[in-house]
């Protein structure tokens, strides 16, 4: 049974956001919490604090897939906005709480690691 994610923010309009949806409702992935970010924005500094818990961030570009282990070897907050900041100066969607996992962007493989 995937696991389920416990926060999501995610743009209705977004391409990238419908792959991920469609991939979460193909695989049963219930979501607790949405935040729609087409009205509520999460800069740099929100999204710095989405951090609190999290131990691991995947992050998905393209079909490069990142991994951050902050429990053992984290960053420095430029390196992590890097990942967590679109080209609009807010946080990408979509991006998922799952546990103490962030997973930023859209990867079919990085989507299955982290969800089952």
């Amino acid at each position: 049974m995937p696991k389920s994610i416990d926060w999501l923010y995610h743009r209705k309009s977004c391409a990238t956001c419908q792959r991920a949806t469609d991939y979460r409702e193909a695989a049963g992935t219930e979501v607790k919490e949405t935040v729609i970010a087409n009205t509520t924005k999460y800069g740099p500094a929100e999204a710095l604090a989405l951090l609190k818990g999290i131990e691991t961030i995947v992050a998905a570009k393209g079909a490069k897939i990142q991994r951050l282990n902050l429990k053992t070897d984290r960053p420095d907050d430029d390196a992590i906005l890097a990942l967590l900041i679109g080209p609009t100066g807010n946080l990408r969607a979509p991006t998922a709480k799952v546990g103490r996992t962030l997973l930023v962007g859209f990867h079919k493989d990085a989507y299955a690691e982290v969800l089952g």
